[in-house]
């Protein structure tokens, strides 16, 4: 069982940054994909960006609204995930969700690849 528990939302202007958080508990972190994701309200859960191991090291994996903006990173000593968000815009105003897959994916994984989710934390950004 792994539980994922978020944190660093907040409100922020246009153009500002947020470095968001994802603790988790359970064996072997350093092994599971990991992923961000968010959700508005009416929408579909829709990914941000991935993270897995390979033998030459962690390969991040973004997608295309957020490439150059947003960092996809982790300690797998603190078993913490990190979304480093930069530049930021309104339409980045969501709940945000990490998720933890246990067998090593590459790419931008689909939510209904994940195997566990955290609560979410929210991201409102002002124009």
């Amino acid at each position: 069982q792994v539980q994922l528990v978020e944190s660093g939302g907040g409100l922020v202007q246009a153009g500002g940054s947020l470095r968001l958080s994802c603790a988790a508990s359970g064996p072997n972190f350093s092994s599971y994909t990991m992923g961000w994701f968010r959700q508005n309200p009416g929408k579909e859960r829709e990914s941000v960006a991935s993270i897995t191991w390979s033998w030459s090291g962690d390969r991040a994996y973004y997608t295309d609204s957020v490439t150059g903006r947003f960092t996809i990173s982790r300690d797998n000593a603190k078993s913490t995930l990190y979304l480093q968000m930069n530049s930021l815009k309104p339409e980045d105003t969501a709940v945000y969700y990490c998720a933890a897959k246990i067998r090593q994916r590459m790419g931008v994984l689909p939510a209904l690849e994940m195997d566990y989710w955290g609560g979410g934390t929210l991201v409102t950004v002002s124009s």
